[in-house]
């Protein structure tokens, strides 16, 4: 588990450094996926399947790069993008292409379905937290606090 920790944190340092993160920011956005990874592994093993992993991972990863982007005064994007990376289902997308070529409908919807509720469950989480976000924005708390300003 921790190899796959911190090849998460490798991995995504360095698609950060593909699509030109900021040099100060590559650090906090391979956290932010290896956090993420972690949180998916720890609730897929525990009780969760990959749908309901994937949603608690997306859930967490964006909550963080929230909380990061307001400390850096930066886009959520820089973090959310590497953050979620690893959640995003490519080899059910492979199965999915594979046994088409294979000519295994059955299978190959499967999979497709199986795409679409990780797909759902990446964009229902990204979703719900940027609306806890905007509502605690609208009413003036401050994130990382539980009262509010005056």
């Amino acid at each position: 588990m921790i190899l796959q920790i911190v090849g998460a944190f490798v991995a995504m340092f360095w698609f950060a450094v593909l699509i030109e993160t900021p040099k100060k920011y590559l650090p906090l956005a391979g956290v932010v996926a290896s956090v993420g990874w972690f949180v998916y592994l720890v609730c897929e093993n525990m009780w969760a399947d990959a749908v309901l992993a994937t949603f608690c991972s997306a859930f967490t990863v964006t909550f963080i790069s929230h909380l990061l982007a307001r400390r850096m005064k930066t886009p959520v994007t820089i973090f959310l993008i590497a953050g979620i990376i690893p959640t995003v289902p490519g080899a059910t997308m492979y199965r999915i292409a594979y046994y088409v070529i294979l000519g295994d409908n059955q299978m190959s919807i499967h999979y497709l379905m199986e795409m679409f509720k990780i797909a759902g469950a990446i964009a229902v989480a990204i979703f719900i937290m940027d609306s806890l976000f905007r509502i605690a924005k609208k009413n003036g708390i401050k994130p990382g606090s539980i009262t509010q300003n005056e």
